[in-house]
């Protein structure tokens, strides 16, 4: 294939070219998870998403893109998702040292007496709610609540797909609707909305969703039963977890300095290195035989290697109960490297299609053919959907179809209101859905439930972008652009 001239117009792409790729994505996807089941994203589905970034590119080169060109289109895809990188290496850091300091489970051993396992989903949903809606941030409350709360849920005999469902929910809910979200103030932002206006307008479809999901959790829970766990059970966990570890209050204090500076709006990846590293002070403090067991050896040295360990390949039980040496050996940066090689290997899919024009071609194309106001609202969750799976970064799917569908919204004469919450109740929402997106992929290395399986059980992101959806068809709470702020 020849080069472009470098003076060279690059020729506006079809909608088959912009479809191709698409098409392959899908097949060879599909195909993955046919061979590999839920071990689909541990090798396969990077496989894919690098071999349909070929094909991008080799559509682009034809239309007079140069591979140059091309190329750096795929490193801004990947160059965009650095932070989250970092923040994914600080959380695997952060678990295994928490888990060593005995900050997990402490958490576990109270969780396990405190939570009623006929409630527990229910109560998961609302707890990491209240936390999100505090911190702002999804992210954070997965990684430090999320994982206490898969690790009870295990010691109950609970299903960890249910919970991580629950977790997921409640966690995304807090973020959405908090002031602190960085998605919350794109949404705004790329809408031109004042914030609290938007979150006000945000809630018409944001607290039903949640309820209805929280109603659905209770009732699992209820019906379900006490889970697996009988009490002979518990009591050798909680055994075991007193004999491996201190376990006291104390050991909490990791968890309630990262809240604190979560909720002072510090950034997300200091935070998280702060609290790993205030988990291995604690961790030499009251759990020195731990931490030396760990780095093999006796002494200051051995110690110091222990806590190193745990930052960088996570925590290794020796306990003799299965239950605790399952919940407990995990954590560490190498724990996230295989999400780490999805997130790149999606992004420069998504750049790649980016670059090449793929992605304004199939959002022109959609715009093109809606007539109704059902029909914007739908083909906005749908394009944001879409931009979740094709960019694999939920910024992409708020920001790019915030910038193509505002001038859509106003001419059928709708508020940017409207637009900024579809926006969220599919770009924020969604995201955690798609096992190659940044979100889906954070979510199933933290939570260590694989994306297809947590997903119908995420029920909060599943039912909002639908209540958004049966809005916009029967016209309801559609706010007009001649609507006052004092209406709002």
């Amino acid at each position: 294939m020849s080069q472009a001239s470098p003076n060279s117009e690059p020729r506006t792409p079809s909608l088959l070219d912009a479809v191709i790729p698409l098409g392959v994505l899908i097949a060879l996807l599909s195909l993955s998870v046919y061979l590999y089941g839920a071990d689909s994203s541990y090798g396969p589905n990077q496989i894919a998403l690098l071999l349909c970034a070929g094909v991008v590119a080799l559509m682009g080169m034809k239309n007079g893109h140069s591979w140059s060109d091309m190329e750096g289109g795929m490193l801004h895809g990947i160059g965009l998702v650095f932070g989250a990188i970092l923040i994914l290496l600080a959380v695997g850091a952060l678990i295994g040292s928490w888990i060593l300091a005995g900050t997990v489970p402490s958490m576990i051993y109270y969780g396990v007496q405190i939570l009623s396992p006929q409630w527990f989903y229910a109560a998961s949903c609302i707890i990491c709610a209240v936390v999100g809606l505090s911190i702002g941030s999804s992210w954070t409350t997965a990684g430090t609540l999320g994982v206490a709360l898969m690790g009870i849920a295990g010691a109950l005999g609970l299903s960890p797909e249910v919970t991580a469902g629950a977790v997921i929910s409640g966690a995304y809910f807090g973020d959405k609707m908090s002031p602190l979200s960085d998605t919350t103030n794109v949404a705004a932002a790329v809408t031109s909305n004042d914030l609290f206006r938007h979150i006000r307008h945000m809630m018409s479809t944001t607290i039903p969703a949640f309820v209805i999901a929280l109603a659905v959790f209770a009732f699992i829970g209820l019906t379900a039963g006490a889970g697996k766990a009988s009490a002979t059970d518990i009591e050798l966990l909680l055994a075991a977890l007193g004999t491996e570890f201190n376990i006291s209050l104390i050991s909490l204090l990791p968890l309630v300095l990262l809240l604190g500076m979560a909720w002072r709006k510090v950034p997300a990846y200091p935070t998280l290195i702060v609290g790993a590293l205030v988990g291995c002070i604690i961790a030499l403090i009251f759990e020195p035989e731990s931490a030396r067991r760990l780095g093999g050896g006796e002494g200051a040295l051995a110690s110091l290697k222990g806590i190193w360990y745990s930052l960088f390949d996570g925590y290794k039980s020796t306990s003799s109960n299965e239950n605790v040496a399952d919940l407990l050996s995990k954590g560490g940066m190498s724990s996230m490297l295989n999400t780490v090689w999805l997130i790149i290997s999606a992004m420069a899919f998504g750049g790649a299609m980016e670059r090449a024009g793929f992605l304004q071609v199939l959002i022109n194309w959609t715009l093109s053919h809606v007539k109704t106001l059902g029909g914007l609202v739908t083909a906005t969750v749908l394009t944001c959907f879409g931009m979740n799976a094709a960019a694999g970064d939920q910024y992409m799917a708020i920001i790019i179809p915030g910038r193509m569908f505002r001038d859509a919204f106003a001419e059928k004469g709708l508020h940017g209101l409207n637009l900024s919450r579809t926006l969220e109740d599919s770009g924020t929402i969604t995201s955690v859905l798609i096992p190659w997106n940044t979100c889906g992929a954070y979510m199933a290395a933290t939570l260590g439930i694989a994306t297809i399986e947590y997903l119908p059980y995420a029920l909060f992101n599943i039912i909002c972008p639908l209540l958004a959806i049966a809005y916009g068809w029967l016209h309801f709470k559609q706010m007009p652009i001649s609507m006052t702020a004092s209406a709002s």
